[in-house]
């Protein structure tokens, strides 16, 4: 999609396409990961229970020191102390092992649940329109796959599975405190609720930054991707000082959302700890003097200070795991954001099958036939003939500015249809109008005199051929890349259709043929050989409509005059729309549609277009220049 790009909604290199937004539903968030985390429920009430075990088991030892000191101690009997250090032991032996088991627990519970919330963000990326890709960078929307992941399967992981065992910790402690002695608890609450306002405070403006935090982190990766894949570009120009300078305000910009975000989070724990240590020189001032005067016993005394010092701890390990926990929901709303966009609609109730043709009658067949017709709604077949026709047409790629006006064409069966005129006059826009990338806001486009809108898009995409400007290889055999317009695709069919487009030649020369891996878009090849490849995979999908979008912009003069025989080979029967990039290309177009402002301004062969002494003229002879 070369052209019009500056009509897109799209921003620079900072978040493009979703910003920084305040934090929204944090509630709503947590309860989507529930219902990822319910799949698990019995390994979850598993969980539980160890963390129950391993809750009560440390509170209880905890409560064993009053016997141990008033009883055993005191008294002088060593035989029975040792009998409960051993059951002491015991009981921490247990909780050890709960503790151990409910974390193994959790890794898988944890790897298990970022599998499935991956899978579903890559599922959904499948359903958004192209608009969703022109919108948003590819760097952001792969630190939701990546950075966002990653902290939600920590937060799972290790952080949820504390947050739990410390909240049964603090309560449990909390009852045992006011069991042993309710006036000091009360000293002991009176701290507690300092720590909450604490929690709530940091947390607040923390999760805030947190938020900033993953967005600057989704644009600073965007950027070192397109700067990346850009290299060859940025030396050429010698644009390194300035890829450097942007570099260090994006990363300067993380750097100081990260700082804000790590410092509210950190300086809670120092606060907690505080806290903690005041209230424990309280209670230890008051239960002495309360010790003195006979209320307390020293077994009392001493399991009642243990739960002071442990009762803390609970609140401090939640404090400890918050920024875990706001990362973690940064990154779920981040996530979720991509989950909630709006799919590409497609209401369209006409589809594609297969037929058999007897005179003019169809019938619909699973047999490969070689010929195909649109099954309507009611049942009733339309022939695919490839008859395209526009009436009408205006299209913008945004509400305020109109890209295409009052566009009216028609391409009959078997017409090549070129399309020429300046960079922006609207020549891609017209091919992705077609493939239905986009929908129009006014006119009326059919294929075979079926309004596009009523064909599954599923069915009119796989009608249709197209060979891109822009060619994207991938991770795989030269064979598994021309076989990716026809997934069924034998290996005759396969190196037939390299032989049409003229690819056969140097994919023999290969060290393994077809069978040779590329890898990073065909990094290892000529930018014509990937080109070459792009039109044989057109070829063996083997589609009644052709789109040749600038199609041999990439491939010199002479690999151009050896594929023009091919070419003709594969448009040969079919309705061929191009896209000039050579005015040399489409001579023989049996109509040459000149775009000027996204309006057509003249349409005619090449004589009658010559003869007309205008718009075509001019670019022809090199009195204007063509885009």
């Amino acid at each position: 999609m070369a052209e019009n790009k500056n009509a897109r909604p799209q921003g620079g290199h900072g978040p493009r396409g979703h910003g920084y937004q305040r934090p929204q539903n944090l509630w709503g968030t947590v309860k989507r990961l529930l219902k990822y985390l319910a799949k698990y429920r019995l390994l979850l009430v598993f969980v539980l229970f160890c963390l129950l075990l391993s809750s009560v088991g440390s509170i209880a030892s905890s409560y064993m020191l009053k016997p141990l000191i008033n009883d055993y101690i005191l008294p002088g009997d060593f035989a029975g102390l040792a009998k409960m250090l051993v059951l002491m032991g015991a009981i921490f032996g247990l909780s050890a092992l709960c503790s151990f088991v409910y974390a193994r627990t959790m890794v898988r519970i944890s790897q298990n649940t970022v599998v499935e919330l991956r899978k579903d963000l890559f599922d959904k990326l499948q359903t958004l329109p192209i608009r969703y890709f022109d919108t948003h960078q590819s760097g952001d929307l792969m630190s939701r796959f990546t950075n966002d992941i990653d902290t939600v399967s920590e937060l799972i992981n290790s952080s949820l599975a504390n947050i739990l065992s410390s909240v049964l910790t603090f309560f449990g402690t909390l009852v045992m405190m006011f069991v042993l002695n309710w006036r000091l608890t009360l000293i002991t609450v009176f701290f507690l609720l300092m720590m909450g306002f604490v929690v709530k405070f940091v947390g607040g403006r923390s999760r805030t930054n947190f938020q900033k935090q993953q967005a600057s982190l989704g644009s600073l990766n965007g950027y070192i991707e397109e700067m990346i894949e850009g290299q060859k570009v940025i030396k050429v120009f010698n644009h390194e000082s300035k890829a450097v300078e942007q570099f260090s305000t994006l990363n300067a910009t993380y750097r100081n959302a990260a700082t804000r975000a790590q410092a509210y989070a950190s300086s809670m724990m120092p606060a907690m700890g505080n806290l903690s240590r005041i209230n424990y020189a309280a209670t230890c001032c008051i239960g002495g003097l309360l010790a003195l005067r006979g209320i307390f016993d020293v077994g009392t005394m001493g399991a009642y200070l243990v739960y002071v010092r442990q009762v803390s701890q609970p609140v401090a390990q939640i404090s400890q795991q918050v920024n875990v926990l706001l990362a973690a929901m940064a990154g779920a709303e981040r996530i979720f954001a991509v989950m909630d966009a709006q799919p590409e609609t497609d209401e369209g109730g006409t589809v594609l099958v297969r037929v058999e043709k007897n005179g003019e009658n169809l019938t619909e067949t699973d047999r490969r036939t070689g010929h195909w017709a649109w099954k309507r709604p009611d049942g009733s077949l339309v022939e695919l003939r490839g008859d395209v026709r526009f009436s009408d047409v205006d299209f913008g790629y945004t509400d305020d500015k109109t890209v295409l006006h009052d566009v009216s064409l028609y391409a009959k069966p078997g017409q090549k249809i070129a399309f020429v005129g300046s960079t922006g006059a609207g020549k891609t826009t017209v091919t992705n109008l077609i493939n239905r990338f986009y929908d129009i806001q006014d006119g009326v486009i059919t294929y075979d005199g079926i309004d596009v809108k009523e064909i599954r898009k599923e069915s009119l995409r796989r009608s249709l051929g197209i060979v891109l400007q822009e060619t994207n290889l991938f991770t795989g055999t030269i064979a598994d890349n021309i076989r990716y317009g026809k997934l069924d695709a034998t290996d005759e069919e396969v190196r037939a259709a390299a032989k049409l487009a003229n690819a056969d030649t140097f994919i023999r020369h290969l060290p393994q043929g077809y069978d040779t891996v590329i890898t990073e878009n065909g990094g290892s090849l000529s930018q014509g050989e990937r080109q070459l490849l792009a039109i044989a995979r057109a070829a063996v999908s083997d589609p009644p409509v052709l789109i040749l979008d600038e199609a041999t912009s990439s491939i010199d003069t002479r690999t151009e005059k050896l594929i023009e025989k091919g070419m003709d080979s594969l448009m040969e029967g079919r309705t061929v729309f191009v896209i000039a990039h050579r005015l040399s290309t489409v001579r023989n177009a049996q109509a040459i549609l000149v775009l000027e402002q996204g309006r057509i301004i003249e349409r005619g062969d090449h004589r009658q277009l010559i003869e007309q002494r205008g718009r075509y003229y001019q670019l022809y002879t090199g009195q204007a220049e063509l885009g």
